[in-house]
């Protein structure tokens, strides 16, 4: 029976591999300067300034969800709206949107029944984008579904656009000094069968004091205000724009009323009114009409 003996010393030296990973130390560190610029970015996305550049009252057209690629969407009034925004002097376009449908995962398969490809989509998106020198542009729940490599964020990258997924907060700050907040997202949390713009006036209530709260996503219209805050005399309006998708299959299929009486709304805004004047936010549910009568206020003002 062989002895259990004791292994002989190596005669070998492996030389040891370094840790693929960083020590402690220096990985808490990258976690404060990650948080660091987070925060940054946070707090700076809380209310964005933006200078506007233009005398006198001017025009927000606030376009509802495009949906650009549906074989249901109105792209002609689309473009035409877009039209009316680049050759109305102090009309500024925003989009609060799902620029595209972008069926992905399991909704894929809806690619088979739309004349559009993914491909043609793109295409069309990246023309919305680059047609007017949007205000803001939001990214609603399409549009994120192109996970971390995201082309729309690219595109806009590339603009002077304040550009955010969800939702954006700007203060315009006009050359005489006024403000004017403008609380664009998707949506707004809330829902109600007897109030389209439910989401919003629910938010002004939870304690946005905001002169425009707007929204789109749910495919229907709705203007509520203005509200007042009692204690200040803010007034502020609440409103949801439908969308350019005239005809909806899901609607149809779950039988939804339609709703949409108008896909974009305009909202014209005299900086020389204070907060509580029903004039300093003039709310105008027709992109030409509101055109109009921007043109006449301008002359009128300037």
């Amino acid at each position: 029976m062989a002895l259990a003996r004791e292994p002989k010393p190596p005669e070998f030296h492996v030389t040891p591999l370094p840790d693929e990973h960083v020590d402690t130390d220096s990985l808490i560190e990258w976690r404060k300067r990650q948080f660091a610029q987070k925060q940054k970015y946070k707090e700076s996305a809380k209310l964005r300034e933006v200078k506007v550049r233009v005398n006198g009252p001017i025009g927000i057209v606030h376009f509802g969800d495009p949906h650009v690629d549906d074989d249901g969407t109105d792209i002609a009034l689309l473009e035409g709206h877009m039209d009316i925004v680049n050759a109305t002097e102090g009309m500024f376009g925003a989009n609060l949107g799902d620029l595209q449908n972008n069926w992905i995962g399991r909704l894929a398969r809806l690619w088979a029944d739309q004349g559009t490809s993914a491909k043609q989509a793109w295409q069309l998106t990246e023309w919305m984008c680059h047609k007017v020198n949007w205000l803001y542009l939001i990214g609603g729940n399409h549009d994120a579904w192109s996970g971390s490599g995201d082309p729309l964020k690219w595109i806009m990258a590339q603009s002077n656009t304040a550009f955010d997924y969800s939702g954006t907060r700007l203060n315009l700050v006009f050359p005489n000094g006024k403000g004017v907040r403008v609380n664009a997202r998707h949506d707004f949390s809330g829902h109600s069968m007897w109030n389209p713009a439910h989401g919003p006036m629910k938010a002004v209530q939870g304690g946005w004091r905001d002169h425009i709260l707007t929204c789109g996503h749910k495919h229907v219209s709705f203007v509520g205000g203005p509200l007042k805050d009692p204690m200040s005399g803010l007034l502020t309006w609440a409103i949801r724009c439908a969308g350019y998708k005239t005809y909806d299959r899901y609607a149809e299929e779950k039988g939804l009323p339609d709703q949409n009486a108008f896909p974009a709304c305009v909202t014209i805004i005299n900086p020389i009114y204070a907060d509580d004047d029903p004039r300093l936010v003039t709310v105008i549910p027709d992109v030409e009409t509101g055109a109009d009568y921007l043109t006449f206020l301008r002359r009128k003002c300037t």
